[in-house]
């Protein structure tokens, strides 16, 4: 099996902060919450809050916006990918393969929309609750590795494609792991030994 993270490794950026630019293009009151999700951002990165405490305490306040403002999300995201899809990495188009995984923190049904695109039949990603926009759970570090059991419990890893240290559970399983950076790929995991 090959699998792949999304955010930086196959699509050029941050999903998460590209789709946030773009309800704030539609929103421009959303401009408030940005102090706001700066904070969040910086405890999570000196480690004051896990990702844990960022569903548990501050995802009712997205959930409510998205009860409110995003009744229906599908016009929405088939408009985001039809303005994004361009970001897809021309390295990843070049090697597809219609058996690819790619397991993601991304939501579920944004993700959906660009595998249906590029042709990806197989993704585990963050689950929402489509009708109440509830996080029912966040597919990161560990989590990435439990929710790829459950879906292939005889799967073997064969080549991972990553860009950030947080996969390191998924690497822990992977025969091959690939470093992206930008458009440089680096191998640092070879038939199970680390390399660099």
């Amino acid at each position: 099996m090959t699998v792949y993270d999304f955010d930086n490794t196959i699509y050029d950026g941050e999903s998460g902060v590209d789709l946030f630019l773009y309800f704030l293009e539609k929103d421009p009151a959303l401009v408030t919450k940005i102090p706001w999700g700066l904070k969040i951002l910086k405890d999570y990165k000196i480690a004051k809050l896990s990702i844990d405490d960022i569903a548990n305490k501050y995802s009712k306040r997205v959930e409510e916006y998205g009860r409110t403002k995003i009744p229906d999300l599908a016009p929405v995201v088939d408009d985001f990918w039809n303005t994004h899809a361009y970001k897809i990495k021309s390295f990843y188009i070049k090697q597809r393969s219609d058996d690819d995984i790619i397991i993601s923190a991304c939501l579920d049904f944004v993700l959906a929309e660009i595998c249906r695109r590029l042709g990806v039949k197989n993704f585990i990603a963050s689950e929402v609750e489509y009708e109440t926009k509830k996080l029912k759970r966040f597919c990161y570090k560990e989590n990435k590795v439990k929710m790829f059991r459950e879906r292939y419990p005889d799967g073997e890893i064969d080549n991972l494609y990553t860009d950030s240290y947080n996969d390191k559970p998924l690497m822990d399983i992977s025969r091959n792991v690939f470093f992206v950076k930008g458009s440089k790929i680096t191998q640092i995991k070879k038939d199970g030994v680390d390399i660099q």
